[in-house]
């Protein structure tokens, strides 16, 4: 089971299927602002849809391919994070997240792929990890900005969300990157 504290009061954990009913919620709470962004949106409309990921998410983690979790802030369910399959043969992966949209705007996501990415480069050894983010999506941009990832490019029409093709912002972080900035005063903090 992976679990990770993040701060205080926040944590992440591996998907069970005891918070299907609960990530479910979340998701259709969020749903209008998800679809925007998130392709996974239109083919999850039931908490059979969320089981079914959660079980692939399962066999994800027990193929030692990678961690795929929700986020806990004081006892609740406001978001996921995890890895794309790793790819251990160029030891490297991509992650995705998204939040509640309450909860946005307080650095909680940041804080979590701190954590994660820390389990990546520093417990794992993977040497690259990249984040894609829409172009237009300013908010989930700002956060491997803010960690120090590198901004490779843009890929044209990349994924197909909410009816339209996105171009996705390419960020990387490599190990070594990584490993300097973690020794950076106050790089922990939420």
């Amino acid at each position: 089971m992976f679990r990770r504290d993040v701060a205080p009061g926040i944590e992440i954990r591996q998907f069970e299927m005891s918070d299907a009913e609960e990530l479910f919620a979340c998701v259709e709470r969020n749903r209008e602002y998800l679809w925007q962004w998130m392709p996974w949106v239109d083919s999850t409309r039931s908490v059979d849809d969320v089981r079914e990921f959660i079980s692939r998410a399962e066999a994800q983690l027990e193929a030692n391919q990678g961690p795929q979790n929700v986020i806990w802030m004081s006892g609740e369910l406001i978001g996921s994070i995890g890895c794309h399959p790793i790819d251990w043969f160029h030891r490297n992966c991509s992650i995705g997240y998204w939040i509640d949209a309450a909860r946005q705007g307080r650095g909680v996501v940041t804080s979590c792929c701190r954590t994660l990415l820390d389990y990546l480069f520093c417990e794992i050894g993977l040497h690259r990890v990249e984040i894609r983010c829409g172009t237009g999506n300013t908010r989930s941009c700002s956060i491997p900005e803010r960690l120090g990832f590198t901004r490779e490019g843009v890929a044209r029409d990349a994924e197909w969300v909410g009816g339209r093709w996105v171009d996705l912002v390419v960020w990387s972080m490599l190990e070594g990157e990584w490993s300097s900035r973690v020794l950076e005063p106050g790089m922990h903090t939420l």
